[in-house]
Formats: C-alpha cells, sequence, structure tokens
C-alpha cells in the first residue's frame, strides 16, 4: 500500500501504475498543474489514463494537450508501460475521484461514495455527504437506516477508493468555481476526444496520443 504518511501521495496507484505516478508527477508539478490519478485500462488496446488539474481544480482542453505534450517523450524515453498503448490525459470530470485528504476538505458539503479496503461497522461502501477530514479520518455523514444518520470517521488509510457523486448542486459548484478561476467552463466540463472511451471508462478523455 500506498505510504499514507505523505499526504500528497494517491490511494489508488498500485504497482506499475504507482511507478508511472512516481515518473510524471514531476514533470507535471513543474508545468503548473497537480497529478490526480494514474490508471491503466485493458481491452483491445491498453490505454493509460492521466489525470491531472490546476491547482483551483480546473483543467481544460488545452491544458490536457499541454500536459500530453510533455509527458509524450518522457514516455517514450522510459517506455513502463510493456507492449503498445495510448495515452490519455483528462480533468478528473464534475464527479472526480478523490485521492487526498485535502479534496475531501475541499469538497465538504457534497455527497460522494466511498469504498473501504476492510470493513469498518460491518461493511465496506459508505454514501453520504461529506464533512471534510480530521485527524487522517474522513468524516462522512450516512444514513444507517433505524440507527439514523450519522457522522463516521473513516480511516484514510483503509479508503481503496472515492469519488463525487454527481448531483445538480455539485454541477453548480463546479460551473461556479470554473467561472471564478477564469476558465472556459464547456472546456471544463465536456468530454472531448477524436477516439471512443475504452471500455468501462466513464472519465472525459480530451488528449488522446498513441505509443
Amino acid at each position: 500500500m500506498v505510504d499514507q504518511s505523505d499526504d500528497s501521495r494517491f490511494l489508488t496507484e498500485r504497482g506499475l501504475a504507482m511507478n508511472i505516478a512516481e515518473l510524471i508527477e514531476g514533470p507535471i508539478e513543474a508545468l503548473g498543474f497537480r497529478l490526480v490519478r494514474v490508471h491503466i485500462l485493458g481491452g483491445k488496446e491498453q490505454t493509460l489514463q492521466v489525470m491531472a488539474e490546476r491547482p483551483d481544480g480546473t483543467m481544460n482542453v488545452a491544458d490536457c494537450e499541454k500536459v500530453s505534450r510533455q509527458l509524450s517523450p518522457l514516455l517514450d524515453a522510459h517506455d513502463p508501460v510493456p507492449g503498445a498503448y495510448r495515452l490519455e490525459v483528462s480533468s478528473p470530470g464534475i464527479d472526480r475521484p478523490l485521492v487526498r485528504p485535502d479534496d475531501f476538505e475541499s469538497w465538504a458539503g457534497y455527497a460522494a461514495r466511498i469504498e473501504m479496503n476492510t470493513l469498518i461497522d460491518g461493511r465496506r461502501r459508505f454514501k453520504g455527504r461529506l464533512e471534510g477530514c480530521e485527524d487522517r479520518e474522513v468524516r462522512i455523514e450516512v444514513d444507517l437506516g433505524a440507527e439514523g444518520v450519522q457522522v463516521l470517521g473513516l480511516p484514510f488509510e483503509f479508503i481503496h477508493e472515492a469519488r463525487l457523486i454527481l448531483t445538480d448542486e455539485l454541477i453548480r459548484e463546479s460551473l461556479r468555481r470554473a467561472k471564478l478561476s477564469g476558465a472556459a467552463v464547456d472546456d471544463t466540463v465536456t468530454n472531448v476526444s477524436e477516439d471512443p472511451p475504452a471500455e468501462d471508462d466513464d472519465e472525459p478523455m480530451p488528449a488522446s496520443t498513441r505509443h
């Protein structure tokens, strides 16, 4: 498991994906962006999916193309993925994955799904309203049925995957943040790709390069 003592690390990368994340994180940050997630998809053609964003959480098509141009020669030189693959650089999307403690703080008040690596009070999956992150515990308000609505603390180091749930409220807030940042709203929230999305892939794919 990734060392969770460093808040800049990710929740979901393992093995090859983690090696690639370590390779590309520095160059992406040098461009002024933040690496969100690396994901490798199989199928007829492998896809190396890289999610990135600006510090304010925005990411438009031109940004994706800029990151893609920076990463392509680096990946060609190191050749970290066996066989042919397609590099796709995208924004995290509105219903974005949550990968660091400050993500849970930034999106407190919005609905999220969280899946744990281990059972917490007899369950692995939780859905509710985020209440932030405190003492390395993600706080989430969950309806427990007969036990009522409670705010639970989920240990950050045991989170397998977490992401926001697409709601009208979240869409409005994402558009508001994009406007405040000066980003082009259509670029921020619209999928743009010359290639069809890979199977089981539900994220925007603005920049795509074959290797």
